[in-house]
Formats: C-alpha cells, sequence, structure tokens
C-alpha cells in the first residue's frame, strides 16, 4: 500500500513539472459573483417598457362624440332597469372621449359638440334623480292603500306627500326652464313620472292639463 501511494505521488509531480516546463499551465478558475452582487445593468436590460400612444384625428373625434350624443339620447330614460345597465358604459365612453377630446377642444366644431355631450349627460342624472324618487313615492302611496287597494294589510302613508309633490313639480319646472333643448327627454322622465304620481295623489303641477288631469 505505502509503495502504490509512492508511485502516485511521483507520477503527479512528473506530471506537474511536464506542464510547466512546457508552458500550457492550466488556467485559474474565477467564482460566479453572487446574485445580489452582480449588476442590475443586466436586469435592466432584460426588461423590454412598451409604451404606445393612440392619436384620433378631429373626424374620428366628432364621430365617436355624435355616436355617443345619439346612444344616450335615444335610449328610454323612464326605463330604470335600462340606464342600470348601461350608464356604467356610458360613463366610461365618456372618460375616454374627455381625454381624447382635449387636442381639439379649442376649435368650435368639437367644442360645441363636447359641450352638447356635457349637457346631455347632466340632465340625465337629473331627471334620473327626479324620476327615481317619483317612482318611490307612487310605489309608498301603494303599498298605503292595502293589498289591491283594499286596505288589507296597509303601511303607513306618507304624511308630507303633498310637500314631495311640490318639490318634484318645481325640479320638473326648473330643468325644462334650464335645458330646453332636452324637452322631450324631461317629459319622458319627470312629466310622466308626475302623471303616475297623481294617478295615486292628488296634487296640481304647471303641464297637468298634457295628461287630462
Amino acid at each position: 500500500m505505502a509503495m502504490s501511494v509512492g508511485r502516485r505521488g511521483l507520477v503527479h509531480l512528473r506530471a506537474s513539472a511536464s506542464r510547466l516546463a512546457s508552458g500550457s499551465a492550466p488556467a485559474p478558475r474565477l467564482a460566479a459573483a453572487p446574485i445580489f452582487r452582480q449588476p442590475a445593468l443586466a436586469v435592466a436590460a432584460a426588461a423590454r417598457p412598451y409604451v404606445t400612444v393612440v392619436k384620433y384625428q378631429r373626424e374620428d373625434v366628432l364621430e365617436k362624440l355624435n355616436d355617443f350624443r345619439a346612444e344616450v339620447f335615444s335610449t328610454n330614460w323612464a326605463d330604470y332597469l335600462n340606464l342600470v345597465y348601461n350608464v356604467p358604459f356610458w360613463e366610461s365612453e365618456l372618460d375616454k372621449l374627455t381625454s381624447i377630446v382635449q387636442p381639439y377642444l379649442h376649435e368650435d366644431a368639437v367644442g360645441k359638440k363636447f359641450s352638447e355631450v356635457q349637457e346631455l349627460m347632466d340632465v340625465l342624472y337629473q331627471c334620473e334623480d327626479v324620476r327615481d324618487h317619483l317612482n318611490e313615492l307612487a310605489e309608498l302611496c301603494t303599498r298605503a292603500s292595502g293589498f289591491m287597494g283594499t286596505g288589507w294589510a296597509a303601511e303607513e302613508k306618507v304624511d308630507n306627500m303633498d310637500a314631495h309633490a311640490a318639490l318634484c313639480a318645481e325640479a320638473y319646472e326648473a330643468i325644462l326652464v334650464k335645458h330646453p333643448k332636452f324637452k322631450p327627454k324631461i317629459e319622458q322622465t319627470i312629466g310622466h313620472g308626475l302623471a303616475v304620481l297623481r294617478q295615486k295623489h292628488k296634487f296640481k303641477w304647471g303641464t297637468m292639463h298634457r295628461y287630462f288631469f
């Protein structure tokens, strides 16, 4: 055993000497740097950011504004379920239109059309609020009359129904004066709502004759 170990050592020494003599010494190995010590430049170079800008032409902006106004104006505002479904999408589209219209607001045609769209949405919100209140008042009147109007299982009546009806009529008149261009939509929502409430509670307002009251 000692003899074999000595021979192996002698062979190893001879091989090392021959490599040194020939000048072909093995290149030293470089230890890899830890990940936290590696330069961040390589990581930054690997990430390729993607940035895009969508620019709409003037004609495209006008077309989108016209389409949006036509869609909202032609919808039945008196159908509350229709508004529940569609208003969130209209609001999202309006946010988009507000962004893409900015480069052309200084132009008369684009600025005027965008103002009409903003007024349209303002009138929609006002009419929706008043009509919802009228619907709630009408529902309370129905419940106060009992089961099928027989008085059985009737709920409490609204004591100040006259005041509520008068306030709704005043809001109806004020919106008509402020937004005369949207009279068909105001009549469709608040006007018809007042007529429905008039069938359940007796009160007066300016245009009640249009519904034969």
